[in-house]
């Protein structure tokens, strides 16, 4: 039977796996926890979510929904999961992460195309077919395979996790419920600073001590993950206008927009935990307790969870990748998610799915498939294998990735909203006629931006006729049963025993 080797366990290599499979190829998937743990994660389930348990935005009209809705239509197993497990937060998708990556780890387990093997893998198959899916916690071991795979130097860029207390803990008579112009309604717990609060809280967080970094290059940070205590120092106002902006709400007690406030999504289906959304930071467990007390509403907080950080690794994929996510120079490698150089985890598990069905594509002696620039995932994939190479950085899912408007509809469409809404619209439908094209079986989740097939609608002559014949056959079916039925009902009375 053709086979493919998946080497990661995360939602790239969960998602390269299910697609394979479901193409019918016999998969050998390698996840090394827990006989080699990593830094960040704390169990050896499949798919663990080890920072934020939000996927981002599901509001329809953004790009991060329509990244979402391309892999729902495409038969995606962690966008299944994720609805599955999602627990409230507002317009965005988040999930209990444990419940989460059970059922991910069971539909995994359960595949009958799918081998679990819990072992580290430090050197890439020569003679088979390999989607490389480790992400950005690669071992050492691994890592220097990769780098001698692809000719060129070590890139990274540091991470960070945001923490998490007990709901119990928090004061809720200081936090109040709400979300942000009440998308999601009261989804969100906020606590409310006002200028004396925040200057407090400011100072506090600038002269914390920081976890010393474990290697002496120049610390390259995401900017979409950035520290909180880093983005402090660009100015007293920079959180405001950031995660701790209070736009669109209001504090019951005073009826007024708090001067900052910091937000905290719920962690799982239980509602027993909750994390501060935005906070991941590097400082010192001992600090971060200090610090994070100052919030008002968190004075007794309970940490589940501290902040962390880690080094992640991406390769330099322009040089070496195609939109298939094949490998140019060894084509029977392939490269998912994060250690491609796109950031998050809705996209990693896009760069999963295009490169699982390649794999099998290839095991099975098919052409392999070139998702449309035109949409999400398309746009992504031309990214990471056509970007500059010499300044390359990760990159979430953007409208400015995707084809701009032509002057007629961006006249049409003043606003940026109404624009972008038409964007995510024409994006669909170029996938979903793309999908019927390589004949893969489109899974419909939004049917405002279903395509209809109207030739199917369009009856020929030879079945209207057969079908007024099928009528007019039950028409007199019907009338025969009602005259039984009278009949019966005339007699019965004269029937009956006694």
């Amino acid at each position: 039977m053709k086979q493919v080797v998946i080497i990661g366990g995360g939602l790239a290599g969960v998602e390269a796996a299910w697609q394979a499979a479901e193409a019918g190829v016999q998969v050998h998937l390698y996840e090394m926890r827990p006989v080699q743990p990593t830094p960040a994660h704390r169990t050896d389930k499949l798919a663990e979510i080890v920072c934020s348990n939000s996927l981002k935005s599901d509001e329809p009209g953004t790009a991060s929904y329509l990244l979402k809705e391309e892999l729902r239509r495409a038969g995606s197993l962690v966008m299944e999961a994720a609805a599955a497990t999602r627990v409230p937060a507002g317009a965005a998708l988040a999930v209990d992460r444990e419940k989460f990556a059970d059922r991910i780890t069971e539909r995994i387990s359960r595949h009958p195309n799918i081998e679990l093997v819990r072992e580290e893998v430090k050197n890439v198959p020569e003679d088979q077919i390999t989607v490389i899916a480790t992400g950005p916690l690669s071992s050492e071991a691994l890592t220097e395979e990769i780098m001698k795979l692809t000719g060129s130097d070590q890139l990274y860029f540091y991470d960070a996790i945001a923490p998490i207390v007990v709901a119990d803990s928090i004061d809720t008579t200081i936090a109040f419920r709400a979300a942000r112009y009440d998308k999601g309604g009261d989804d969100y717990l906020n606590c409310p600073f006002d200028q004396e609060q925040y200057d407090r809280f400011y100072e506090a967080l600038i002269t914390a001590n920081s976890v010393p970094l474990q290697r002496f290059e120049e610390t390259r940070w995401f900017e979409a993950c950035l520290p909180i205590e880093e983005a402090a120092r660009r100015g007293i106002h920079t959180l405001r206008f950031g995660p701790m902006k209070p736009v669109g709400l209001a504090d019951p007690r005073t009826g007024r927009e708090p001067y900052a406030v910091v937000q905290l999504r719920q962690e799982n289906l239980l509602a027993d935990a909750y994390s501060l959304v935005g906070f991941q930071n590097h400082l010192r467990y001992g600090e971060q307790a200090r610090v994070l007390r100052l919030i008002p509403g968190l004075e007794r907080a309970e940490f589940l969870q501290y902040g962390q950080i880690h080094r992640n690794t991406y390769i330099c994929s322009p040089r070496v990748l195609d939109r298939t996510m094949q490998m140019r120079e060894r084509q029977s490698v392939f490269f998912a998610g994060q250690i491609t150089g796109v950031e998050g985890y809705v996209e990693s598990v896009a760069m999963g799915w295009l490169a699982g069905i390649n794999a099998a594509r290839l095991a099975s002696g098919q052409m392999l498939i070139k998702a449309p620039v035109g949409t999400a995932i398309g746009a992504l994939a031309h990214y990471v294998s056509s970007a500059n190479s010499i300044n390359f950085q990760p990159i979430n899912i953007t409208f400015a990735l995707l084809p701009s408007l032509n002057e007629q509809q961006r006249k049409r469409f003043r606003r940026k909203r109404d624009r972008h809404q038409l964007q995510v619209e024409l994006a669909l439908k170029e996938w979903d006629s793309w999908l019927q094209e390589i004949h893969f079986k489109s899974q419909i989740s939004d049917p405002r931006f279903q395509i209809p097939d109207l030739k199917s609608q369009i009856p020929d002559l030879k079945s209207v006729s057969d079908l007024k014949s099928q009528v007019s056959d039950l028409k007199s079916q019907v009338s025969d049963l009602k005259s039984q039925i009278s009949d019966s009902v005339s007699s019965t009375p004269e029937n009956l025993p006694g």
